[in-house]
């Protein structure tokens, strides 16, 4: 047998058991050796009857001298057996197993693992897990540190360890070599997956698990690694030569002064540009970090080389800031252009071309595009980005992926090993973190007068974020707040002497950026809104966001939208809202908050 071999190749594993191991998605004799426990029982302790003690995990072996099945009311039964060794007696319980008697008879050697109660002067142990001891055969139940498995209706982990056992006989192979065994202090493949199982000890298990991590970390990243190595080889581009002097000035004279970080990925991009084949470079990078400039400096040494730029983001209201942010710090004789679903602007003889999706329905590729660039690479799918970077030539554009999403550099590595890596881990000079707070529902209306104060004395503008655009009638969902339904309360009460303005995704586009020009021309004091909001807006003057039924997002989620306030010298606030009714968990999770601002 193979480990590839469908799992009813095993002895005692036909049709129906074939279906129940499905549900727990073993359908391999790999994957049943994969299943692995989620936690152990200790019954390693061999204990004489006479020296058990009450609540103690333990191991008794002895002889059946009586077994006895009791029917009660509405079918149930009671299974007995009294078992007893040199040093005295204890009696065992099973309930509604009437079947152990076939197996179980007087005379009987067993060895039996549970925990030991007492009831008067009588020691029991109920439904304990057991087995027969025979001669020269080890106990697979009992007696040792036994494993515990994600189970299934009519699949329990006896049954589990008794098959693992048997497809542990199946040879395996160890892709590993023994240098790097050596190396990393690693046990064998087939080892460790026999440690996994069945641990004689502690130790055991936790040399089994290490292995066994190793390679959920190692497999992905060579397969990453091979990916890379294909991209390069296939992969031809244009050499984008950066212009040091002419990048230098133009560096020189943006308003602010990029940080040590931002100057580090500006060097390793223009690099990875000058090489004839397409560089894959992702660019990791906190809201509020500037990651925009990076991708603005690149665009500037294509367009230096006579080549173009594509420019994709999630969604319209970051297709048109990206257009704006552009136009800004470029020099005015690069035409930018600018494609929606709902607008296109500058398209013929643009040099930099900006959009959202509506970039993918083009029936013919984009001529000499030297550099694609792809906001938020998380929002679009593998063959939505092969369909930006297709080419009409021989040679492939190269390509910049950026996101936002908070991951650690590790496991960046990981998940995207066959990608460039790049990092931006400083912030802005004079940037002050974002001061965020969990609210309770009593202390509403202090927080509404503190808005008003902000508002009238700092000029603060705000975001008020709704989960939802209107009230759901769905059971589940009926007492969470809306967007334009606050709207209008807000509007005519609470901020009745304010500018107050909504948008979400209904809105239509020309309204939705009419109203972000207002907000950002300081037009509009309040924008109520959804997570439409969520990604890559830039409104320096807004200082503060509330969150309402916060509960109702992410922490990546909430950490986003927190990401459109403080993009000033500014100090900014934060205030999450969620229902009295939280749970613990709910809280201690949007607590979080309050101490990180990374």
């Amino acid at each position: 047998m193979k480990p590839s071999d469908p799992v009813n190749n095993l002895p005692g594993i036909g049709k129906i058991y074939t279906k129940r191991l499905a549900k727990l998605k073993i359908n391999s004799i790999y994957d049943l050796l994969h299943h692995y426990p989620d936690h152990y029982q200790d019954f390693s302790q061999i204990v004489k009857i006479a020296f058990t003690k009450p609540q103690s995990p333990v191991t008794i072996q002895g002889t059946i001298t009586a077994i006895s099945n009791q029917y009660r009311s509405r079918g149930r039964s009671l299974q007995k057996a009294t078992i007893a060794d040199q040093t005295g007696q204890i009696r065992a319980t099973w309930f509604n197993q009437p079947f152990l008697l076939n197996s179980l008879k007087r005379g009987v050697k067993i060895s039996l693992s549970g925990v030991i109660e007492t009831f008067g002067s009588q020691k029991i142990i109920t439904n304990p897990e057991f087995e027969i001891i025979l001669p020269n055969r080890p106990t697979t139940h009992t007696g040792r540190i036994i494993a515990i498995y994600p189970e299934t209706k009519g699949v329990s982990s006896k049954w589990l360890r008794s098959r693992i056992k048997t497809a542990l006989r199946v040879p395996l192979k160890d892709f590993l070599p023994r240098k790097i065994l050596n190396q990393e202090g690693l046990l064998p493949y087939q080892e460790a997956l026999k440690k996994i199982h069945f641990p004689q000890k502690k130790a055991d298990y936790l040399a089994a698990r290490k292995r066994l991590a190793f390679d959920e970390l190692f497999l992905p990243q060579v397969k990453a690694q091979i990916k890379k190595i294909s991209w390069q080889k296939q992969r031809p581009a244009p050499k984008i030569k950066a212009k040091k002097t002419t990048i230098k000035k133009f560096v020189n004279q943006l308003p602010f002064q990029l940080t040590d970080a931002q100057e580090r990925v500006v060097k390793k991009t223009l690099e990875n540009l000058e090489k004839n084949v397409a560089m894959n470079q992702l660019l990791c990078g906190d809201v509020g970090s500037g990651k925009t400039i990076i991708t603005i400096i690149a665009a500037f040494a294509t367009w230096q080389n006579q080549l173009k730029t594509l420019v994709m983001a999630p969604t319209e209201i970051l297709a048109k800031q990206h257009y704006d942010t552009f136009k800004k710090f470029l020099p005015g004789k690069i035409k930018i252009g600018l494609q929606t679903s709902t607008y296109q602007k500058n398209l013929n003889q643009a040099d930099i071309i900006i959009g959202t999706h509506a970039l993918l329905f083009k029936k013919k590729p984009f001529k000499d595009i030297g550099l694609v660039v792809i906001d938020e690479q998380h929002r679009f799918g593998v063959r939505q980005r092969s369909t930006l970077i297709r080419t009409d030539n021989q040679l492939f554009p190269h390509v910049l992926t950026m996101t936002a999403t908070p991951i650690p550099r590790s496991v960046a590595l990981v998940l995207h090993g066959n990608l460039d890596l790049s990092f931006l881990d400083q912030m802005p000079k004079n940037r002050k973190p974002v001061k965020t707070w969990l609210i309770p529902e009593k202390k509403r209306s202090s927080a509404y007068t503190w808005i008003k104060k902000q508002i009238k004395k700092e000029r603060a503008q705000v975001f008020i974020v709704y989960p939802l655009i209107e009230e759901s009638k769905h059971e589940t969902m009926k007492d969470i707040k809306a967007a334009v339904s606050e709207y209008e309360k807000l509007k005519k009460t609470v901020f009745a002497d304010f500018r107050v303005a909504l948008i979400h995704g209904r809105i239509k586009a020309d309204k939705k950026n009419r109203i972000i020009k207002n907000f950002s021309q300081k037009k509009i004091d309040i924008l109520v809104t959804t997570s439409v909001v969520e990604v890559g807006l830039d409104i320096p003057g807004a200082t503060i966001m509330v969150i309402e039924g916060a509960n109702r997002f992410g922490l990546a989620q909430i950490h986003q939208l927190r990401g459109r306030i403080g993009r000033n010298n500014r100090q900014s606030y934060c205030l999450l809202f969620a229902p009295t009714s939280l749970g613990k968990k709910s809280y201690r999770r949007l607590k979080i908050l309050e101490k990180t601002n990374l």
